[in-house]
């Protein structure tokens, strides 16, 4: 992929991608809650990632991009099982738990849950760096812990399968650095959405959801936000994110980890009905800024290429 300076693209299309990967991705907790409503969770992940992946893969098979090797479907379905089954998985199961605001802040702890992998598996991390991830960890703290009057802030079941499902990501994260993937890019995420959404397919046909399935039971909005899914959250959000990363620094593209939150709990609130507790917002902003003080460090000591 040939990299490009800032200041050769247009001012008016850098500022267009990154609302996309703001908006675009932050909107997709309050779609996925939105279409788990009246549609199975995993059948509804199904459809997304044999839809989405079907069609990356076609798409950068038609421009030329060779064969994958068995090698290649391995490390695919590898990282599709972590990244995709797992981790979005626990994402669509908690979001008929979880406000969607909530969801993004719990999902935005994985740099937090990298960088503690990383110290597990011997890189010394730089003091900010963990710093970051106590802060990250007191604003985890304040939602899943029991408040003096009883209850907890989040639903517990469902911020436990969230944080399976980000400690997932993380290792699907961690493994695709080294993986043999296949080439280009968009090929192999394609490759790991047909293989995440074959398992889905399995899950969702052994707990029976099939029986759920029926068009006098899912809303219009359910359909809605399937097709947004599809076509804003995997195929328009990725290539976008694909191109920016040609276009822009690393450090700037990665604002969206910790963007996307905040985008996702003003959505909730203001399209989607939720009514975040004080003790909440106070959360989302300390996670949130843990998150944000471990990127922009991992960012300034990253080697330059």
């Amino acid at each position: 992929m040939t990299n490009h300076p800032a200041s050769a693209v247009p001012r008016w299309q850098l500022i267009g991608g990154f609302l996309i990967i703001y908006v675009v991705w932050g909107s997709t907790y309050l779609a996925i809650k939105w279409g788990v409503a009246t549609i199975p969770p995993f059948s509804m992940a199904a459809a997304r990632f044999l839809v989405a992946g079907s069609v990356l893969y076609a798409f950068a098979r038609w421009r030329g991009a060779a064969r994958p090797t068995a090698t290649n479907w391995r490390a695919s379905a590898v990282i599709g099982t972590l990244l995709l089954f797992v981790g979005n998985g626990a994402v669509s199961w908690a979001s008929r738990r979880v406000s969607s605001g909530l969801t993004s802040v719990l999902v935005a702890t994985v740099p937090l849950w990298l960088v503690l992998c990383e110290a597990w598996m011997g890189k010394r991390p730089r003091p900010l760096q963990l710093i970051g991830v106590g802060i990250g960890l007191v604003g985890v703290a304040l939602l899943v812990l029991p408040r003096a009057g009883g209850g907890t802030t989040v639903d517990l079941p469902g911020a436990l399968v969230l944080t399976l499902g980000s400690l997932s990501w993380t290792a699907g994260s961690l493994y695709s650095r080294s993986a043999p993937q296949a080439k280009p890019a968009p090929l192999a995420i394609g490759m790991q959405m047909l293989t995440g959404g074959g398992l889905f397919v399995l899950l969702s046909l052994a707990l029976g959801e099939w029986r759920l399935i029926h068009p006098s039971l899912i809303s219009a909005q359910s359909v809605a936000s399937l097709v947004y899914l599809i076509i804003f959250g995997s195929l328009i959000g990725f290539s976008t994110y694909m191109w920016l990363l040609t276009v822009a620094s690393p450090a700037a593209v990665g604002t969206y980890a910790y963007v996307n939150p905040v985008v996702a709990v003003l959505l909730g609130v203001l399209l989607g009905g939720e009514r975040l507790p004080a003790l909440a917002w106070t959360a989302m902003l300390i996670i949130v800024g843990g998150v944000a003080l471990v990127s922009l460090v991992d960012a300034r000591t990253r080697p330059a290429r």
